[in-house]
């Protein structure tokens, strides 16, 4: 039995965290599923014996919006977990769903900690580890001057560490003058920006934008990221009347006004029946470049297609 918890509000690290223990697990499948998309049984049917017992990572995201059936699902399965079953679960935090946070607290398992970096020292901190993840060394002005032209988005941070460790001839100690070179430079284009063109339908521009992406160095894992978000965020948006004011929404579902505006406006080509396939074309491509699929990028274009043309 293996149960992993992901406490925080920071995607970026919440991912990886995911990535890499699905990395290390190798040949076991990998079942992922959001809170907000998913059905009631959905859970149980994920975690129920495997009739050959083979190695299984199920992997639930936002937990912490769970209704109750649902996190009684949890709560049923933690009574009697399976051996052959990595049970991972993220939960975003806040004081929703305590009382499941406390049953799977009772079973001891593995914390991670994701909460949002704030502080500038932290911001510089994360800019040094993420280019001694890449193999290559920054000077301190470099850092300070990534994080003073980035702020504090954190996949915006990472994106331009992989694109400047790419850019910069190998080596080369990062100096200030490479990032001044890079953010005056051309405009690199990010997970978000082929998010927005799939989600707009517009599959010549979705798939320009994403080999641009990858040729830039944004990696794959985080392409996909990009694009479960737009469509959590239009789920959430979905649910809400049209008649509502976004500001009013946005405290009741977390978002900014402008973000749920652009989701209703995205929204108004896409029919429950077409989110349904995105969400399917989502998943397999995930389990695909994390290990499934020979050809990532093939498998990642294919998503792109399918979902882009998802939408009517």
């Amino acid at each position: 039995m293996a149960i992993t918890l992901i406490q925080g509000g920071e995607e970026l690290l919440a991912e990886r965290a995911i990535s890499l223990i699905i990395t290390e697990a190798l040949d076991a499948t990998v079942t992922t599923l959001h809170s907000e998309l998913i059905e009631i049984g959905a859970i149980t049917d994920a975690l129920a014996p495997s009739l050959f017992g083979d190695s299984r990572i199920v992997v639930i995201k936002e937990i912490q919006d769970l209704v109750a059936e649902m996190s009684e699902e949890i709560a049923t399965y933690l009574q009697n977990p399976d051996d052959s079953v990595h049970l991972i679960m993220w939960h975003k935090g806040g004081v929703k769903g305590k009382a499941l946070l406390e049953q799977i607290k009772n079973k001891a398992p593995k914390i991670i900690e994701v909460e949002p970096i704030k502080k500038e020292s932290q911001k510089t901190d994360f800019v040094f580890a993420e280019f001694s993840r890449l193999g290559r060394k920054i000077s301190g002005d470099a850092a300070q001057a990534i994080v003073d032209s980035v702020g504090s988005d954190m996949r915006e941070l990472a994106g331009v560490c992989t694109q400047l460790a790419s850019d910069v001839i190998s080596g080369k100690s990062i100096s200030r003058e490479d990032v001044e070179k890079f953010q005056q430079g051309r405009i690199e284009m990010s997970g978000y920006d082929v998010a927005d063109a799939v989600m707009d339908g517009k599959t010549d521009v979705a798939l320009v934008t994403l080999r641009q992406a990858l040729e830039s160095g944004v990696d794959p894992v985080l392409v996909v990221s990009a694009i479960s978000s737009s469509l959590r965020t239009l789920a959430k948006v979905s649910g809400v009347s049209r008649g509502m004011n976004s500001f009013d929404m946005a405290s009741s579902i977390g978002l900014p006004p402008w973000q749920i505006d652009k989701a209703r406006r995205q929204l108004s080509g896409w029919s429950p029946g077409g989110l349904s396939t995105a969400v399917i074309a989502l998943a397999q491509a995930d389990a695909e470049i994390k290990g499934a699929a020979v050809d990532p990028t093939y498998a990642l274009e294919r998503c792109v297609i399918t979902i882009s043309r998802s939408r009517a």
